[in-house]
């Protein structure tokens, strides 16, 4: 069977359900077996920048413009990175600020992804009622297939 899946959206957040994701991505990439080479697309969501209260003199700089951000940065990309450089997969990494299932989503649509790779963090029955699950929104409001990937 032919299949032209190209463009494969993984959501990255530094825990172990995100790097199962990423590298379920990586094989999903290399089983293509179309003439076409897919590309991954890592997308970091972080949440929105701490609002400035008028007792601040200096707002606080996000947290892409500090010092830690570099070595973060490598901790939280660091497994897609390597499968994707092991495996000679085109990896484009991408860091956005807001809520993740909107940033998903948004960026699934503009891209015109073939699939979102998502990791389940495997929460209860009430943590999920109480806080929402990030897979499960994606996943039934997606213009696309995901992936559902169990910690």
């Amino acid at each position: 069977m032919l299949n032209l899946r190209k463009k494969i959206l993984v959501a990255i957040d530094g825990s172990p359900q995100s790097d199962k994701a990423a590298e379920e991505a990586v094989r999903m990439a290399i089983d293509n077996r179309s003439p076409f080479k897919s590309r991954i697309y890592a997308l970091l969501v972080l949440p929105n920048a701490p609002t400035s209260t008028y007792a601040d003199f200096v707002p606080a700089a996000p947290l892409t413009e500090t010092e830690k951000w570099d070595e973060l940065r490598r901790r939280i990309f660091y497994v897609i990175e390597k499968c994707a450089a092991e495996n000679d997969v085109p990896l484009e990494m991408i860091v956005e600020y807001g809520e993740p299932v909107d940033k998903l989503l948004e960026f699934a649509k503009q891209e015109e992804i073939d699939v979102i790779v998502i990791g389940s963090s495997g929460k209860g029955f009430i943590q999920r009622k109480l806080k929402g699950s990030v897979s499960h929104k994606v996943a039934t409001s997606a213009p696309c297939s995901v992936y559902i990937v169990r910690g």
